[in-house]
């Protein structure tokens, strides 16, 4: 390209980092804990419960553009697992039913 730089280059960098998309993100990010904590504590069943409720899988968008869903490998707080992060506000100790209502909540 014009700047040096390839455009594998500028993929790999972009694929690299957690930070970077290539698709767009949804309204509000809904991001699950998967430490040791909070997978003993049930956060992969959190998860495909948010897949269900919300008809996309993880690193994915809803069609209508209003969640991402993304699982993390830790957010340092395991005291406090299982954790759901919804637009980087912290929710601790969640169950079944709360993650249900804590969606309701942003949608």
């Amino acid at each position: 390209g014009r700047i040096g730089i390839t455009f594998a280059e500028v993929y790999s960098v972009a694929t690299f980092f957690k930070s970077f998309r290539l698709t767009p993100r949804g309204l509000h990010l809904v991001t699950v804990c998967m430490g040791t904590a909070c997978h003993v504590r049930g956060a992969p069943l959190m998860v495909e419960k948010i897949e269900r409720d919300l008809g996309i899988s993880r690193s994915e968008t809803t069609e209508d553009g209003r969640f991402t869903l993304e699982t993390v490998n830790c957010v340092g707080a395991c005291a406090l697992g299982p954790i759901v992060v919804v637009d980087g506000n912290y929710h601790g100790q969640m169950n079944m039913n709360q993650v249900e209502s804590l969606l309701q909540e942003y949608d």
